[in-house]
């Protein structure tokens, strides 16, 4: 206990990782990824992992609030464009990082170079919440619009393979019951779990593995695909829409624009996880900005442009009364709204295909976590091993998939939408503070993508994502405490024996 205690006031957890010695290790032939990624890729990638979820599923949460907060109403154009420029400050620090640090992982590679070991550990451990975490909940709610789609045409998949084991034992509605009716049964303990939750997961974690450049040709189809559903709703509901359905504009003040906004802000998670490509991207200094933030300004104003015409057509009296009891797709439920019940079933098809773009972005971002931790020493080395064939990690893709997979069959959606948010929103913090700590201390590196107005633009980032995590329920930063504290554990136990910074220290 005392030689534990004085390494950590030893400094030893806090050691730094030179830039030069990062990129010097991901260029070992045995760990390097291809790089076959260009802006155009990567723009593809963020509208594909950006628009999913949110605007398809919480766009009518936002317009009408529930029973905890207030809606934007009309005004939800506001919270969308309060929300972009938040997110804008992240995506420049990102940018900037990205672009300075081609490298795999993300925020937990920037934090190793800036904060330390210790530091770098507890991002890429948070990160498991935004990518593994929101991975699961996409993955469930992949499943209910796909049972759903299935049902418009005619197909039922039987209830007790369709959700899963919590939610159909706690429900009362007609699936959970059929699902509890219906279920076979193993030693009196009926057998219940999401099957396409399942399949969808280990369908994409297969198409990851066969490499990087087939999986942003098919991410290319699917986000093309639903921008076709989009600008469908965009071209059909605007012949709709109502002026006089824009008015009162804000129904409950900077209040009701101020919740929206929060629920806004998570309909724009995920373009980071652009990031985690870097180390398979051409020209990653020039790149990275470009898709980080291009796929950020493509998706404010297809959301812009979706909220204006969703609150155009449906009234804001209509969307109060309909969604406080009814967990409908909003989109849909705009197009049955004016009678065209055809046009809701080709909503909800692209509902499917916008979740599967996000949950593979997901799936592949925490893949390279994994991947880049492994390579550290943190994490097994076998973590790190890079098919010969493919160029993929693939061991860490085939236990992202897996591990997702095991957690969507059975788990509830509910459980995991708060962690993603406080993960994803802690690490926005870091990133902004990384930033203003980097110029500091290597204030003479070479820069191609600088954040402007720095240090103030990153401050006020890293204040405005702070803000939005304290309007967490108290419950979420209880597990996120817990989660972090299980995470320093594994790393006082395995990581910091095995890290390779410390042996490299050692040696000298």
């Amino acid at each position: 206990m005392r030689r534990f205690i004085k390494q950590i006031f030893s400094g030893e957890i806090f050691k730094i990782k030179d830039l030069r010695a990062i990129i010097s290790d991901s260029e070992k032939p045995e760990r390097n990824l291809k790089k076959v990624l260009g802006a155009f890729d990567l723009i593809v990638l963020g509208v594909g992992v950006i628009i999913g979820a949110g605007i398809f599923a919480t766009i009518g949460t936002a317009a009408a609030g529930d029973a905890l907060r207030p809606g934007a109403g009309p005004a939800l154009i506001v919270s969308f464009a309060i929300t972009a420029i938040v997110c804008g400050f992240a995506a420049l620090c990102y940018a900037e990082l990205a672009s300075l640090v081609p490298i795999a992982g993300s925020a937990y590679t920037y934090s190793y170079a800036i904060f330390g070991e210790i530091i770098a550990w507890i991002i890429g451990w948070d990160l498991m919440l935004e990518y593994i975490v929101g991975a699961i909940a996409v993955s469930i709610s992949w499943s209910g619009y796909f049972r759903s789609m299935l049902y418009g045409c005619g197909i039922n998949l039987p209830a007790w393979c369709s959700i899963d084991f919590r939610a159909a034992l706690s429900g009362t509605d007609e699936l959970a019951k059929a699902a509890v009716a219906s279920a076979p049964q193993l030693f009196g303990i009926p057998i219940i779990f999401n099957l396409p939750a399942v399949l969808v997961v280990l369908l994409l974690t297969v198409l990851l593995i066969v490499g990087i450049k087939e999986s942003s040709r098919f991410n290319m189809g699917i986000v093309l695909l639903k921008l076709l559903v989009l600008g469908f709703f965009i071209a059909v509901g605007a012949f709709f829409v109502k002026p006089q359905n824009w008015i009162p504009f804000a129904p409950n003040g900077f209040a009701g624009i101020k919740a929206g906004a929060a629920i806004a802000f998570f309909a724009y998670i995920g373009f980071d996880a652009i990031s985690t490509a870097a180390e398979e991207t051409h020209n990653p200094k020039r790149n990275m900005p470009i898709g980080i933030i291009g796929s950020l300004a493509i998706c404010t104003i297809i959301y812009m442009l979706v909220a204006a015409v969703f609150t155009g057509i449906v009234p804001f009296s209509f969307l109060t009364q309909t969604l406080s009891h009814q967990k409908a797709e909003p989109l849909a439920l705009a197009m049955s709204y004016i009678n065209l019940n055809w046009a809701a079933g080709v909503i909800a098809a692209g509902a499917v295909f916008a979740q599967m773009a996000v949950l593979l972005v997901l799936l592949m971002g925490q893949a390279r976590i994994f991947f880049s931790m492994a390579r550290d020493g943190l994490l097994p080395s076998f973590f790190s091993r890079v098919h010969k064939r493919f160029g993929t990690p693939y061991v860490t893709t085939i236990l992202t998939g897996l591990v997702v997979a095991f957690f969507a069959a059975f788990t509830n959606i509910e459980e995991m939408i708060d962690l993603t948010n406080i993960g994803t929103l802690f690490a926005f913090v870091l990133v902004c503070f990384g930033v203003v700590l980097l110029r500091i201390r290597e204030p003479n590196i070479k820069r191609d993508f600088k954040v402007p107005f720095s240090p103030w633009l990153p401050l006020l980032g890293a204040a405005a994502c702070f803000f939005l995590m304290t309007g967490l329920p108290m419950i979420t930063w209880y597990r996120f405490v817990i989660w972090l504290v299980l995470g320093l554990l594994i790393y006082f136990i395995y990581g910091y024996r095995h890290s390779e910074l410390r042996k490299s220290k050692i040696k000298e």
